[in-house]
């Protein structure tokens, strides 16, 4: 069986397309389509290719016939975080207003790792409650900036400290702002920017989303 051939074989044994190889090895289908019907020539994807396909250099050039002969799988990024003593924080891309933001609109989500010392020192929540949003606007301001990304704890929804800032909904609004429960039981909604007024939550118009328990800003 020739180079193209044991590609071939591989995809058929793994249930893989040439697209999804491509994709894995960071190459076009087409790329991948050649290299079957013509051969190696020297492609310095090979280690790569042979990776993806779960085998080795050696069996595709034809210098052993045993696909797994000599095959180390690489440790999975989810592996190589556990060693490194890092931990998977969601971010997303929806943007708190610290004035006020739509919250109607698709949110995409991309999982970062952080270090687990680092985020102990802001909250001992499981990291599943953790995730990292854009806050925009300067009603916050000089507390947080627009843009800064904001560190956010979902496991904390209930305002037992008062004038902590939290990540909310009003109506139909996301918003970072510091709350304060009144005696009353309304809400008072708080900007650290003194030229923005107060505004005041009744009857569970407000819904906390989630703790403020660090920023991040750009330098």
């Amino acid at each position: 069986m020739d180079f193209g051939g044991r590609i071939r074989s591989r995809l058929e044994t793994l249930g893989m397309s040439q697209a999804e190889l491509a994709r894995r090895v960071g190459i076009k289908q087409p790329s991948i389509n050649h290299l079957i019907k013509n051969g190696a020539q020297g492609s310095k994807h090979l280690h790569q290719i042979a990776q993806a396909l779960q085998t080795t250099p050696a069996y595709l050039t034809g210098e052993i016939d045993d696909p797994a002969e000599g095959y180390v799988a690489l440790p999975s990024a989810d592996v190589i975080a556990v060693e490194l003593g890092l931990v998977p924080v969601r971010e997303i891309d929806l943007r708190y207003g610290m004035g006020a933001t739509e919250l109607e609109v698709p949110v995409t989500t991309t999982v970062r790792h952080f270090s687990r010392d680092w985020i102990r020192i802001y909250t001992g929540a499981s990291p599943d409650h953790l995730y990292f949003a854009q806050g925009i606007g300067d009603s916050m301001a000089p507390t947080i900036l627009d843009s800064d990304l904001l560190l956010i704890d979902a496991s904390e929804q209930t305002l037992h400290l008062a004038d902590k800032i939290w990540a909310c909904a009003y109506g139909n609004s996301g918003m970072v702002k510091r709350l304060r429960q009144m005696a009353d039981g309304s809400v008072k909604i708080m900007s650290d920017n003194q030229n923005v007024r107060d505004e005041i939550a009744y009857d569970n118009e407000l819904h906390v989303l989630g703790r403020v328990v660090a920023i991040v800003r750009k330098t």
